[in-house]
This record gives C-alpha cells, structure tokens and sequence, in this order.
C-alpha cells in the first residue's frame, strides 16, 4: 500500500481547512460570552441602584424641551412633566416657529396646567446646523435655575422623575445623570422593531460600557447637568455642528472632569409608525452616528451580534450536534439577555410583549451595520449631511459640501 506524503496537498488543505473552522468556532462563542457578561452587568447595576439611598436634594430646576412637531403622544408626554413631585421647576419650551404643530399642544398644556411655571420659546439664533442645540442654547440663556433637565419632545416620565435625577448631582464631582428609556410603540412592524432594539441591545452595550469604562456620554432621551457644567464644556456652541449631540454633550462634560453616572429613572419615549423606507433611513443614520462617534467601539460590535455567527458556525460545524448546540445557545442566551436587560432592568413593556421579534430585528440589525460603512452622509429632516471630525457639513444642491454651513442655513 503506497504511503501517503507528510506534505501531500490535500493533507495541508485539510488542515488550513480545519484550522479555520476551528477559529469560526471560536469566534462565534465571542457574543454567547458576551451574553453573558451583559446579563451580569445588568443583575450588578440595577441592584445596587434600586437598593441606593438617594440624598434629600431638590434645588430649583428647569426643565428644557426643545421640540419639532407632535407625534400621537405630545398632550400626555407634555403633560407628564407639569405632574412633577417636585417643590420647584419651571418648563420651557422652544420650536422653531410659530407654524410648529407642537405651538398649539403646548398652549393647551399651558392653559391646562396654570399652577406650573412654563413658557414657550419661539425662534434660536443659529449656532450650527443642529437645530436642536439651537433651541437648547436659548433654553439655557433663558433659564432661571442653576440645575438643567433636557429631555427630548417624544418623551414621558413618571412624578418622581425630577427627584430622581437631579439628587445624584449633590455630588458636585457629577457632571450629567442620564437615563435608559423604555418604549411606547405604535401597532407599526418597524417602531416594535426599534423598540425592541434598543431595550433588548442597545442598552446592554450602555451597562457593559458603564461597568467596564464608565460612562463617558450620555443618552438623549433626558440628561440632568448644572449651568457651571455646561459652562465647563464650552457650552452649546461647542456642539452646535455635531450630529450625535446627546453624546457630545456627555463626552464633552467627562472630558471637563465630570462623573457621568445613570439614574435608576427610565423615561418613555415614542416610537412612531413609519414607512419601510423610513424605518431604513432612521436605522441607518442612527448606526452611523455610532459608528462616527465610537469608531473602535463600533467596529467591536461585531464580535456581539449572536445570529450571524451561530449561522455562520452552523454552517462549519463538523457535526450537527454542535450546529445545534450554537444555535440553541444564540437563542437561550440572546433571550435570557434581552430579558435580564431590558423586560426586568429597564421595564420595557413593548419588549414583553414582542420579545418574539428579538431575532428579526437581530438580522435586521446586522446588514444595518453593514451598509453603515457605505457612506458618511446622512439625511436629517429636509436637508442631507456628510459628517466630517464629528460635525455635519450640509450638502448644497450640486452635491458639493457647502463651505459656511450657516450661510447654508440661513438660505435652506
């Protein structure tokens, strides 16, 4: 019988082969860890938070809602904050124009509400193509009080929100309290998905980051900061260009030196019914406004999204039974995680209900991250962007970058 060659071809095939599949293997239990680790994040974060003993500070507060539109909860989200067990806050508004649908909400809110201190803005000097931060710039020139509370238009909180949040900031070394957000989500395919997205996944990467890194920015949806904070930031102007200003915001007050720590308090948030096209826009532009933001971090994400790599393992598992194995562990655990994180920690109930949706919204997900490296411009209300250092430069109508986006602005 004639022998076989230690360097036969098709010996050394087989074993790059098997090499390979060796290193899927191993790469694709990176998010059942992963998994895991979020789990124990979650159990050690909202333990100690619902066990901590808050301090009896309530300074005087002023809330600052810039908003755009309404959407089909305004009156009620509105309405939440003037139902505050709180001694002392007053609420401000600020839209763009009169010709704001929300105009109208808020004066009813107003007229409904004549015990609480609240006043309509109308109008922002221009600061930077966020017109966001320029309403919130006026909000805070405007403001009577020393403590600040931005929450966004689409958001509702419960009677104890203000107390919540703003007592962490006794300790003068904390420069922002942010909070998780729990979802309200129209009967729409796309707005469960998101929902279910952020509760089930987002905020996983919120607790790892907090218990491996700390935090380092914060989340939109309400950040509680003083005036001396801001001030020690550079302010709104400093971020009056720049796309992702909830995470300027918090990144800029670290960097000053503040602690950025997370309340206990979720908030809601809406989640509207949207178009399919709609619903790939607003993931899109969110995913690369992570990726813009976080670049190393985003790249990483890879290495926790279970069910490509439990397809991907299935597919090069020498045997059926570890096929399974990876694909009933993606399912166990990814679910065990989402429950840990986001149905018992945040209380999200549109995840409770469609926790089913989990593994759609996973694959989803995944070519969401992909298309995210096709470009670095972005489409927000009427007026498309590229992201350049973080900021967005508007895009005039031949397709160049204009050079002075406030003139681009103030001709739009």
């Amino acid at each position: 019988m004639p022998e076989i060659a230690a360097d036969d071809p098709q010996i050394r095939m087989n074993h790059v082969s098997a090499a390979w599949r060796g290193a899927v293997l191993l790469l694709a239990a990176a998010p059942l860890v992963y998994y895991l680790a979020a789990m124990l994040a979650a159990l050690r974060f909202f333990k100690r938070a619902r066990a901590r003993l808050l301090p009896n500070y309530n300074p005087s507060v002023s809330v600052l809602k810039p908003v755009r539109g309404v959407d089909f909860g305004s009156y009620d989200n509105f309405a939440s904050f003037c139902r505050q067990e709180y001694p002392d806050y007053e609420v401000l508004f600020a839209v763009n124009d009169d010709g704001d649908p929300a105009v109208p909400v808020i004066r009813r809110i107003i007229a409904d509400f004549p015990e609480r201190n609240i006043r309509l803005l109308v109008g922002a000097e221009h600061l930077g193509a966020n017109r966001k931060v320029n309403k919130l710039a006026r909000l805070a020139r405007e403001a009577h009080n020393e403590v600040l509370v931005l929450t966004d238009g689409d958001v509702r909180v419960g009677p104890r929100f203000l107390r919540e949040v703003v007592a962490p900031l006794a300790d003068r070394k904390i420069g922002a309290v942010t909070s998780f957000y729990r979802g309200i989500a129209e009967k729409n395919l796309g707005a469960e998905i998101e929902a279910v997205g952020a509760s089930s996944d987002f905020f996983a990467g919120v607790l790892m980051a907090a218990w491996t890194e700390g935090i380092t920015f914060a989340l939109g949806a309400s950040i509680a900061t003083t005036k001396e904070w801001l001030a020690r930031m550079g302010g709104f102007e400093a971020i009056a260009d720049t796309l992702a200003d909830d995470y300027e915001l918090g990144h800029r007050i670290a960097k000053a030196g503040g602690e950025v720590v997370l309340s206990r308090e979720a908030v809601w948030t809406m989640y509207p019914a949207q178009s399919l096209r709609s619903f790939w826009d607003h993931q899109v532009r969110w995913a690369r406004t992570v990726r813009l933001c976080r670049p190393l971090s985003y790249v990483g994400l890879l290495f926790t999204q279970g069910l490509p790599w439990a397809l991907l393992a299935a597919l090069v598992a020498p045997a059926q039974w570890i096929a399974g194995t990876y694909l009933l562990a993606y399912l166990i655990l990814r679910f065990a995680m989402a429950w840990t994180v986001g149905a018992w920690g945040v209380g999200d109930q549109v995840l409770r209900r469609k926790s089913w949706l989990i593994p759609l919204r996973d694959a989803i997900h995944f070519v969401i991250w992909l298309a995210s490296f096709g470009s670095n411009h972005i489409h927000w209300g009427d007026l498309e962007y590229v992201i350049r250092r973080g900021r967005m430069v508007p895009i005039a109508d031949d397709g160049t970058a204009t050079a002075n986006p406030a003139e681009h602005a103030r001709r739009s």
